[in-house]
């Protein structure tokens, strides 16, 4: 089955879209097929993925109001196996469009659902949503269709304190939208190893939440800032980068990580 994880922080400026894309080519380039929802207005996803504004004749925007058909608006990327649903900035009008929809919320889940179960959309191993930095109509909408949520968390003074916020969200969309709703865990970004911080936060987020918290750590490394403005994920402008052979670390760990819970899974359903 298909393996649907929205990425999300309610915090800007944390790696949200560098972590969707990097970690999504490198879980492409061992050949799983993956597709990337863009839902952040701001559309950097596409344009990361060397699809530009000018390519985009249709976006999530559409979809969300019912006016293309899903197939319509995936686009092939720079990277084999990986498509994406780019973004643009009308998404900014999105609660205004929706306000009276009965569904508002599982826009997303209702058309998502639709699609994987079409022959075109069973091919997608993966399905990651970029969302929004805030907590609005459109991070719910991913919420409420995803099966986990990857959380990116910078590795600064005030990390803690906005997770919280976003872990009581997460308790708020399992009670309403979504109870099936996981963490699939939390990744630590733009790591300093020269500053004394960085340490200090990995060891209170690894404190407060033990094995959610990823080993693998992101750092700071500026051919990973350098990437998108040649459209290209890190893993393909510089794959020997220390920012590349990050995430390709954290892929194999969420597979890893993946294949775990599924032994766990079936061990308990032979035990029933």
């Amino acid at each position: 089955m298909t393996r649907k994880i929205c990425v999300a922080n309610q915090k800007g400026g944390v790696g949200k879209t560098t972590t969707t894309i990097n970690l999504a080519t490198a879980l492409a380039a061992i050949g799983a097929p993956v597709l990337v929802i863009d839902l952040d207005p701001q559309g950097n996803a596409g344009t990361g993925l060397g699809v530009g504004a000018a390519q985009r004749k249709a976006t999530s925007f559409e979809l969300l109001l019912g006016e293309v058909a899903f197939g319509d608006v995936i686009y092939p990327t720079c990277v084999p196996h990986l498509d994406i649903v780019p973004a643009g900035m009308d998404l900014l009008g999105i609660e205004v469009e929706l306000a009276e929809h009965p569904r508002r919320l599982f826009r997303l889940r209702d058309t998502l659902e639709a699609f994987l179960e079409t022959s075109a959309g069973a091919n997608y191993h993966y399905v990651f949503i970029d969302c929004p930095p805030s907590l609005n109509m459109l991070t719910l909408n991913a919420m409420a269709a995803a099966d986990a949520m990857l959380v990116p968390l910078q590795c600064e003074f005030f990390a803690l304190e906005g997770l919280s916020q976003l872990l009581r969200t997460i308790t708020h969309v399992r009670e309403e939208l979504n109870s099936a709703l996981t963490i699939e865990g939390i990744v630590l970004t733009m790591y300093d190893g020269r500053n004394n911080l960085s340490a200090q936060v990995e060891d209170d987020v690894r404190e407060h939440f033990k094995e959610l918290v990823y080993q693998t750590i992101i750092p700071r490394n500026v051919r990973v800032s350098e990437a998108p403005s040649h459209g290209k994920p890190a893993l393909l402008y510089d794959h020997k980068s220390a920012g590349s052979l990050a995430y390709m670390k954290l892929a194999a760990e969420l597979l890893r990580k993946q294949k775990k819970t599924e032994n766990s899974n079936l061990e308990s359903e032979q035990t029933l």
